[in-house]
């Protein structure tokens, strides 16, 4: 045990210094944010002018924040609603149905996952709002992003580790596939979705580039394309710009952490082969 200690010690210490390297930025961030004296230096960021909430007043003045963030929640709900419930659903098929055409279905699931989402902008522009009518609607916004890959491959993952035995059992009491699916695959998979609203929610929260393509009305746009607009256009002309485009990162950085926080106690370790015996 006393040969263990230095080295517990050395791992502890070594850990609290990557602790401080990512936090850092957050500090720099919150502490930028609140602080009255303009700066861009990290060596300023221990306020010596003060604290303030004048940079996240200003950018409530200069655009409708309330509304920007009613529409980023209205628009990362629905696209988080798609994927839970494609999500497992179709992660559920693929791995514990058996259909023909499974494998090659899965293959091109592999593959569509290649394509950058970039790459099919300009298409899906011209489908969403010409052929369907669907600009400036939260329609448009949510439908490209309502069903994803990614969450049917963690899903189906975390299926395959569950054991076949269970949803035998649960077929010979005369369980629908349906009531397997929501009685004993779901609570058996939490991590999985902790990981997949994680994963899902920071993409449509932070995604601006298809809102700012879609929705020309500005009582629109999310949040992150208000933010992006504000930063780019007016931040500069505020007594501290520095400030002003930190406070709108933290207003855009803050939900996420948030919800990692709520979400990271479902991401344990569990023993599922305990629930089979033998």
């Amino acid at each position: 045990m006393r040969s263990r200690t230095p080295t517990r010690i050395a791992l502890y210490v070594i850990l609290a210094l990557a602790a401080l390297v990512f936090i850092f930025p957050f500090y720099f961030m919150i502490v930028g944010a609140l602080q009255e004296n303009p700066t861009t230096t990290p060596a300023g960021m221990f306020p010596t002018g003060g604290w303030t909430l004048e940079n996240f007043a200003s950018i409530n003045e200069r655009l409708p924040l309330l509304r920007a963030l009613l529409n980023s929640v209205v628009f990362t709900a629905g696209v988080l609603l798609g994927t839970l419930t494609f999500g497992l659903s179709a992660g559920y098929a693929m791995s514990r149905l058996h259909w023909r055409g499974r494998g090659v279905l899965f293959v091109v699931m592999l593959g569509v996952q290649m394509v950058p989402f970039q790459l099919l902008m300009i298409p899906l522009y011209v489908q969403v709002a010409g052929s369907y009518g669907l600009g400036d609607t939260y329609a448009g916004m949510i439908l490209p992003f309502f069903i994803n890959t990614t969450a049917v491959f963690i899903f189906r993952q975390f299926f395959l580790a569950l054991p076949e035995e269970m949803f035998e059992a649960a077929r010979i009491d005369g369980a629908s596939e349906l009531r397997v699916l929501w009685a004993i695959a779901i609570p058996l998979v939490r991590p999985a979705i902790a990981t997949v609203v994680l994963i899902t929610f920071i993409g449509p929260w932070n995604e601006f580039l298809w809102p700012f393509l879609i929705t020309k009305d500005a009582s629109m746009q999310p949040l992150a394309v208000a933010l992006a607009n504000y930063i780019a256009n007016i931040a500069q002309t505020v007594a501290n710009p520095n400030g002003a485009i930190l406070a709108g990162a933290c207003a855009l950085a803050l939900p996420v952490v948030i919800l990692f926080c709520l979400f990271q106690k479902y991401f344990t370790a569990s023993d599922i082969g305990a629930g089979v015996k033998g």
